[in-house]
């Protein structure tokens, strides 16, 4: 149910909860008693000089009956309530439509609920990271294997000193010499293994390859760069120095390739005039093409810059290559794919790949506890001018943005990946879930 049709209720739980009649209030705000039951039951919008007398007369500013709790919050609370693990083992179930109601008559109980949802939320994606890791990543499989060299060494020689044989004095300093060489290792590999899955200050798993450090840059910045915006790519350089997630040569020439993109996508499609234009458009790709005559991927990551703060939709933007490895991951809230495994095929950005220069629309649906309704754009372009000298590739762009809660659009459910997707009965499903199951 949109805001406003909801002040209504807004005013009658506030009329409760200081024990005015209905009757009494409507005197109070000067209308009666039946215009007053018409509004409380959302049948009647109201605005203006009314609202702030009905607020006035309820001792509220007018903003917390036109507005309500944030819908922020509000989205906290009913993903709090859609999570199916708490769901099992509770009598009584949290009452979904309710949240924006508890939100504005309790509203610090509400921020506590909130907070523990992010929390929680924190700490499923935490373990999403390191399973992921655990699984696939091959640096992190090499550093193990590191760790339990060293150890085997170890022990192999210290069992030969301690087995009760006699051992020629050379030979024991050697042994010594090589068990001290394999604990030196054994404690840099540890330091290197703590340090890879662990990083206090950010509370996420440390970046070691180039391509994580330019994510975590991109990130920082929200995937929108003011001073591109206003000076284009002469910006870059200050950038780049001022920044501290870009550690290495190969993360700098990463950060360096798609800022200069950016600054070309920007110069093509200038922020102010685009914003009003996509405004104006509903933020449909298709139309924004046909206006601006800008490439389908081109307006796809310009409508991924556009400042929520400013009233925009928040998005998410995901790019891949060919083989479906991710190149580009702008998140959209908790949706965010895993980065070292694959990712769930059923996504719109895959299907593109088969079927190149083709837009596509779809309306996808994550599993509980993030479920929501998302709608996804997507495209495949080919890479550079086609030749018979050199292989040739294309690269898919997905534009993901909230899905309008009053269409009843089909939805294809899909998950991120299947290590952390409870759907059982996908038939995408490549290896076995860490979460509970669930229906597909």
């Amino acid at each position: 149910m949109p805001q406003r049709q909801l002040t209504g209720s807004r005013i009658r739980s506030r009329r409760l909860d200081l024990g005015l009649r209905q009757s009494d209030l409507a005197r109070l705000a000067g209308i009666s008693p039946s215009y007053l039951n018409l509004i409380e039951h959302n049948r009647r919008r109201i605005a203006g000089r009314l609202l702030n007398e009905i607020a006035r007369a309820l001792e509220v500013e007018t903003a917390a009956l036109s507005e309500g709790a944030e819908g922020e919050l509000v989205e906290k609370l009913r993903r709090a309530a859609a999570r199916p693990d708490l769901r099992g083992r509770l009598r009584d179930l949290p009452e979904d439509h309710r949240a924006e109601d508890f939100a504005g008559r309790y509203p610090g109980w509400a921020a506590l609920v909130g907070a523990q949802e992010d929390r929680i939320s924190a700490l499923e994606g935490r373990v999403r990271v390191l399973s992921d890791r655990l699984a696939h990543d091959p640096q992190l499989a090499a550093s193990l294997h590191e760790v339990i060299s060293a150890v085997t060494s170890i022990r192999s020689t210290s069992s030969i000193l301690v087995g009760g044989e006699e051992v020629d004095a050379d030979w024991q300093n050697r042994f010594h010499r090589n068990i001290n060489d394999d604990a030196l290792r054994l404690a840099e590999s540890s330091t290197t293994l703590v340090r890879y899955l662990d990083n206090a200050d950010s509370g996420q798993a440390a970046p070691l390859s180039a391509g994580e450090e330019v994510e975590l840059f991109f990130g920082h910045a929200g995937g929108r760069f003011e001073a591109i915006e206003a000076e284009g790519a002469a910006a870059i350089p200050a950038l780049l120095d001022a920044s501290e997630e870009l550690t290495s040569t190969d993360a700098r020439d990463g950060a360096t390739r798609r800022l200069l993109r950016y600054a070309a996508d920007a110069a093509a499609l200038p922020l102010e005039g685009f914003a009003t234009l996509a405004r104006a458009r509903n933020y449909d790709p298709v139309r924004l093409v046909a206006e601006t005559g800008a490439p389908f991927d081109r307006v796809l990551r310009r409508l991924a810059s556009l400042p929520a703060e400013e009233g925009h939709p928040r998005t998410g933007l995901a790019i891949c290559d060919s083989a479906g490895g991710l190149l580009t991951m702008q998140p959209f809230g908790q949706v965010a794919f895993p980065t070292t495994s694959a990712a769930c095929p059923l996504w719109p950005i895959f299907a593109a790949l088969s079927r190149p220069g083709q837009p596509l629309r779809e309306t996808v649906e994550l599993p509980a506890p993030r479920q929501r309704r998302l709608v996804a754009h997507a495209i495949a372009v080919p890479l550079g001018a086609p030749s018979y000298d050199r292989p040739f590739g294309h690269e898919a762009t997905m534009l993901i943005m909230a899905a309008d809660t009053t269409e009843d659009t089909p939805a294809r459910p899909v998950g991120l990946t299947c290590r952390t997707c409870p759907r059982e009965a996908c038939p995408a499903r490549r290896e076995p879930s860490i979460l509970g199951g669930a229906p597909a």
